[in-house]
């Protein structure tokens, strides 16, 4: 397919190459115009505005939040305006909920396709192709893109034919991952302040009770304190939280442990871990105990 990638960032510079390596034609562009080199060495073309990527089969987004995408694709010279009538917008960006029902809303007026496709998984799992990937959109335009949604993960979940729904489950994911991370950091603050070794701990708990990999991957992390360099930064886990509280109002859902980590975000980034990895926020027990330093 003829694809445009947008968006160059941890996440999307291994999807992009993965693409390119699956055969795709591809034309890359980021706001950062160097972080087009390395997939320029791969085979890809590098785009001199937005709207050199607006001209296949399909464009993919996967940018920060709410604004970056508005920006590409509602601003002067952006996707709705350079998108052919029928090619496909395929946002792979974690947004919320309402402005995904905008989008595919936009989209439609224009007579071009849009499908939600949020993803599951860290820099290393992108780069390895591997990521979960949450798809929701018409069956038609989701079984157009099934080449795409191949070539960057290991297996495709398609939950709804309205987009908003995957970006729902997304958040709702995300929820649920800053859970585990806000748990373990609490329970290893207990062990670790008692004298118990953390990564024997670790291992007693990842080997018995808790066996999913989210447990191994951010457990390591809290036990470690290897917060830097981020592959998730915690001003997005922030956002995510928050874009799942606003989805949770609208719905009238109430969901005090969101509300919890919201702040638990709001204390980090108070003390300076704009720069840390989301799972930073398992530190704060164990800072609040005294057992770390700050």
């Amino acid at each position: 397919m003829r694809l445009g990638f947008i968006g160059l960032g941890h996440m999307g510079s291994g999807m992009a190459s993965n693409l390119v390596k699956a055969g795709h034609e591809v034309t890359v562009y980021n706001r950062t115009p160097d972080k087009t080199a390395p997939l320029v060495a791969l085979g890809a073309t590098a785009a001199r505005q937005l709207a050199d990527a607006c001209r296949g089969d399909a464009v993919i987004t996967m940018l920060a939040d709410d604004a970056a995408v508005e920006g590409v694709v509602f601003g002067d010279g952006g996707i709705l305006t350079r998108l052919a009538s029928g090619a496909i917008h395929i946002s792979c960006s974690t947004i919320s909920v309402e402005l995904s029902r905008r989008l595919a809303q936009a989209h439609a007026h224009a007579s071009q396709r849009y499908i939600a496709a949020p993803v599951f998984g860290r820099p290393d799992v992108a780069a390895a192709a591997k990521l979960f990937v949450v798809a929701g959109g018409a069956p038609d335009a989701v079984e157009s893109a099934r080449p795409v949604l191949d070539a960057i993960g290991q297996r495709t979940f398609v939950m709804s034919a309205q987009p908003e729904a995957a970006n729902l489950i997304k958040l709702s994911g995300n929820f649920l991952i800053a859970t585990v991370i806000e748990s373990l950091g609490e329970a290893m603050a207990l062990a670790g302040k008692a004298g118990i070794d953390l990564q024997a701990y670790l291992d007693l708990l990842t080997s018995t009770l808790f066996t999913a990999p989210v447990y191994r991957t951010y457990g390591a992390l809290i036990a470690e304190r290897r917060f830097e360099p981020p592959g998730f930064a915690a001003p997005l886990g922030h956002k995510d939280i928050r874009l799942t509280l606003a989805a949770a109002e609208e719905l009238r859902v109430p969901m005090p442990l969101a509300s919890l980590l919201r702040d638990r975000f709001l204390t980090l980034l108070a003390h300076g871990g704009e720069n840390l990895d989301w799972s930073a926020i398992g530190g704060l027990a164990a800072q609040d105990a005294g057992a770390a330093p700050r």
